[in-house]
């Protein structure tokens, strides 16, 4: 897992490349989640996807506080996996 910072304030885009981690399967479906969920914590504003990459715009975060951001994705060929990012909010 991969740590980022984020200010409560700063909306920002994330983007997980899957084409490492596919044998000729593509991306079909994309969720994200952000754990824990609390009022005031990371929102997922929006979020995309292609064939091999798949993307979340966050906002918001209480300071000092570590998220959970995990990406769980459907494949062609009918499988499921995930990946996850910790998000640490901190004024900068």
């Amino acid at each position: 897992m991969n740590l980022y910072l984020k200010d409560p304030q700063a909306r920002i885009d994330h983007e997980i490349d899957w084409s490492a981690y596919l044998a000729g399967q593509h991306v079909v479906a994309s969720v994200w989640h952000v754990s824990p969920a609390e009022a005031g914590g990371i929102v997922v504003e929006a979020d995309a996807f292609e064939d091999l990459r798949t993307s979340v715009r966050l906002s918001g975060g209480a300071v000092g506080r570590l998220y959970y951001v995990t990406n769980r994705v459907a494949l062609s060929d009918g499988q499921e996996d995930e990946r996850s990012i910790h998000v640490r909010v901190e004024e900068r």
